[in-house]
């Protein structure tokens, strides 16, 4: 039987190494990584089947219009090329646009709040909470901000 594929998508940073957590599902499933293209991120290429997206944050404004346009796009390639059943992700604004994707796709869309996130929501959850088939807190305080939320009890990893 055919293993399911997996998209794991983060911006990097502290989002990437809660994704990277998130390894031993590596073994069990067909996975590709997604994340943000950075220097300390080109060594992921060695241990990972890996595509990256363009750097950039939201305080830098007209060019972060442009940059993630041009994410949105190279996101969809990404999606038709690597074709997953499932797409997880530990969050920021990289991810957005993949997660729109995959549900205009039809396809599965987990998230997983930050574990640095207590007592505030992230803003990539809240864009992504309303279309996540699975999303997963790592406090209870966040359950007030994320009624549906699954929480496991603490940190999942």
């Amino acid at each position: 039987m055919k293993k399911k594929k997996v998209l794991l998508i983060s911006s990097s940073g502290g989002h990437l190494a809660q994704l990277l957590n998130l390894k031993p599902l590596f073994d069990k499933y067909e996975y590709h990584l997604v994340t943000e293209a950075l220097p300390y991120n080109e060594k992921l290429k060695e241990k990972y089947k890996v595509s990256f997206l363009l750097p950039g944050g939201r305080n830098n404004g007209l060019k972060y219009i442009f940059i993630m346009l041009k994410n949105i796009f190279k996101s969809m390639r990404i999606f038709l090329r690597e074709k997953p059943d499932v797409v997880i992700t530990t969050g920021a604004h990289t991810a957005v646009p993949m997660c729109y994707i995959a549900k205009l796709f039809g396809k599965k869309v987990i998230y997983i709040e930050s574990f640095a996130k207590v007592k505030t929501p992230n803003l990539s959850g809240k864009i992504i909470y309303p279309i996540a088939d699975l999303f997963i807190v790592q406090w209870p305080e966040l359950l007030k901000f994320y009624p549906k939320a699954k929480y496991l009890g603490g940190g999942i990893y």
